[in-house]
């Protein structure tokens, strides 16, 4: 017999708990194991009036909404609410009966211009200090950046700088490095933060800001993130990195891997002085033909002298913002067998550049030419830190930026690298309770002793698990 279903619903409601509406797995029950917004209250308690005015939304409450939007990848705060008035999950995850009204979303606009950045930089900040306590980090952390689209049509370039944008976007030939200089006067109407760049030489140029990450190699776990305009040189932000991530674990990383864009002489030797061992791509050598080349000259920084193949010495002459320039003497470049291979005709003497930090390149060449440990560690950079880069752009709504204003990018970014790392703190709390749990239904005592944290039925909801029993 064929069954048949009443579609007039004459219950409206059963008495049932939210929480057994949703399934065990769902993302926001695995992450409100591992969150703890208690400290949350007093840290925002200064940007509210107290005894006057009526009642706010509870803190708690706003952040919940927010991390529910940025885990199930609904960013924008009007189609949250929405979301957020049909979907039992987030009304549970954010703490919100059926009967509750949900925030509006001007209401949320209002809370982050209120708390600032500092807020969500902090909620950040914890999730990756949470993520240390439970062992998920490592001494080694892979740095590279991104673009983010943002948040203007092309419209708003149109009225002023139209030509100027058609000719970046087709020239490609000998004018592309005039036109490239042009690029920088380019700038939206409405969102004047934003800069124009793109993501490759074929790329188009559009709006756009630009994110620095850097991430753990061991569960990727994102330690640090950071918002420009997209003209920033992505090379001067790693030692700011470096030391933000310091202040938040409270050491230094052992190792930091970066592609040939952070190669300066610089960075080797400031990476150097922190203690921290730099595993930068070198940028390659530069040769034409079977001409010598500057590699072909050995530098001995002790006594600040370079000889040239020739067993010449090349002294200091004059200095700029990049190193020292090193000068051959006239009569000696003049009679040496090598001139034809190391001057042109018209030049008289041989002059290189001795860029700052010179020793610590050389040492990074030979480190990647000999290390192997150090090959796989860059083999492995690529796939963790872009990962989290398409990670956070797929899955969590990162591609484009859904506010205009650096600051209101960079909550953006805040929040979605906080809500990654809560779904791997997630992952490792409930991959140490699938372990207790088989230990537990060991015969006798059995599994007093096989228990990674003994005994099960002490661990508080939202306490992370400890590694080994006590």
């Amino acid at each position: 017999m064929l069954g048949k279903k009443n579609r007039q619903q004459k219950i409206f409601f059963k008495p049932r708990k939210l929480r057994d509406l949703i399934p065990d797995d769902h993302v926001l029950v695995k992450v409100d194991k591992v969150l703890d917004l208690s400290w949350l209250d007093d840290a925002v308690r200064h940007t509210y009036s107290e005894g006057s005015g009526r009642a706010s939304i509870p803190p708690e409450v706003a952040v919940r909404l927010m991390l529910a939007g940025f885990l199930l990848g609904i960013v924008h705060d009007r189609k949250l609410e929405r979301e957020a008035r049909v979907n039992v999950a987030i009304r549970w995850f954010a703490g919100l009966e059926l009967e509750d009204e949900i925030p509006d979303h001007s209401s949320m606009t209002r809370i982050r211009g209120r708390w600032g950045e500092e807020l969500f930089r902090e909620i950040f900040t914890r999730s990756v200090r949470e993520c240390d306590r439970s062992g998920l980090l490592s001494d080694c952390v892979h740095i590279d950046a991104t673009f983010i689209r943002a948040d203007v049509s092309l419209d708003s370039l149109v009225e002023r700088h139209v030509e100027a944008v058609m000719e970046e976007n087709e020239s490609r030939g000998e004018e592309r490095k005039r036109n490239r200089r042009s690029k920088r006067n380019l700038g939206s109407t409405t969102d004047p933060d934003a800069s124009m760049g793109r993501s490759s030489r074929k790329g188009e140029f559009e709006p756009r800001y630009k994110q620095h990450t850097a991430v753990d190699s061991a569960k990727g776990v994102v330690v640090d993130v950071d918002v420009t305009t997209g003209k920033a040189y992505e090379g001067a932000e790693i030692l700011k990195q470096v030391r933000r991530t310091g202040e938040t674990l409270g050491r230094m990383p052992g190792k930091v891997t970066a592609d040939a864009g952070y190669a300066s002489g610089e960075n080797y030797r400031d990476l150097e002085e922190m203690g921290v061992e730099p595993l930068i791509v070198p940028r390659p050598e530069k040769r034409v033909g079977e001409k010598i080349s500057k590699h072909d000259f050995r530098y001995d920084s002790l006594n600040h002298v370079v000889k040239c193949p020739g067993g010449k010495e090349l002294r200091r002459t004059t200095r700029d913002h990049t190193g020292w320039y090193y000068t051959a003497r006239t009569e000696d470049c003049q009679d040496c067998e090598l001139r034809d291979k190391c001057l042109p005709p018209s030049q008289k003497r041989r002059k290189i550049l001795i860029v700052h930090g010179e020793d610590a390149v050389l040492r990074a060449r030979r480190r990647f030419a000999e290390d192997e440990e150090v090959k796989g560690l860059m083999r492995r950079h690529k796939g963790i830190v872009e990962g989290r880069h398409g990670e956070a752009k797929e899955n969590h709504g990162l591609r484009r930026a859904v506010r205009r204003g650096l600051g209101e990018v960079l909550i953006q970014a805040f929040l979605t690298a906080a809500a990654m790392n809560l779904k791997r703190l997630a992952a490792s709390f409930f991959a140490l309770y699938a372990l207790c749990k088989a230990a537990h239904r060991a015969p006798g005592r059995l599994g007093r002793f096989l228990c990674p944290v003994f005994p099960i039925r002490t661990i508080h909801p939202r306490v992370v698990l400890r590694p080994f029993c006590p």
